[in-house]
């Protein structure tokens, strides 16, 4: 098993699947441009680790994927820590997983995506409304193009602060990769696109996110 500085290194040399939504202009925090410039050594990506919100999704994701395994017990849930799945024709695609799953009866293999967030605004309230956010749907697209499992579910966990009440509220959303085919070969040809870039060192065309 790689060590965690050992997995940080490799994913400067790909596209993993936090990288996937900025470069067709979907990551409200980052653009393509940007995101050129750290995969091509020229700046270094802000070290968000110490973020509260980062340390409670890291903290919380073994306990969500434990709970996850109790409320679905048809799934096999198992997790490999640090490790790094590469795309059979693309190798500079690579994927890592916050879960894999195994359906019991079928033998399908699945992604399990956990996610923890603070709703502050309406906006991000509306984000969840009956969805993923744009963001969160290209990195699920990325895992199970990389990977060539069947299926993913996506498990949400929306915080909300009523002045010191705190509410959760847990969803989950399944992606079938068959429904999803045509979105996964766009964000696979933009990758593509968008690597050429960084091995020539081109800049490309700066795509605007929409915020």
């Amino acid at each position: 098993m790689p060590s965690r500085e050992e997995w940080l290194e490799q994913r400067k040399n790909g596209i993993g699947g936090s990288d996937s939504a900025a470069i067709i202009g979907l990551n409200p925090y980052k653009d393509n441009v940007q995101l050129w410039k750290e995969k091509c050594g020229l700046v270094e990506a802000e070290d968000i680790s110490d973020k509260s919100y980062v340390k409670y999704g890291t903290e919380a994701e073994d306990y969500l994927r434990n709970l996850f395994a109790l409320d679905f017990p048809q799934y096999k849930v198992e997790h490999f820590e640090n490790e790094s799945i590469r795309h059979p024709k693309y190798p500079f695609l690579f994927a890592s997983l916050d879960g894999v799953l195994t359906d019991k009866e079928t033998g399908e293999k699945g992604i399990l995506e956990i996610k923890t967030t603070n709703i502050l605004q309406s906006m991000q309230k509306e984000k969840w409304k009956e969805k993923i956010p744009p963001n969160y749907y290209c990195q699920v697209l990325h895992y199970l193009n990389v990977t060539g499992y069947s299926f993913a579910i996506l498990k949400a966990q929306l915080k909300y602060d009523y002045s010191g009440d705190i509410v959760l509220s847990t969803r989950h959303y399944l992606i079938k990769k068959s429904e999803v085919e045509e979105d996964i070969k766009y964000l696979e040809n933009k990758e593509i696109e968008f690597w050429k870039c960084v091995v020539d060192r081109v800049q490309p065309p700066l795509v605007l996110p929409n915020i």
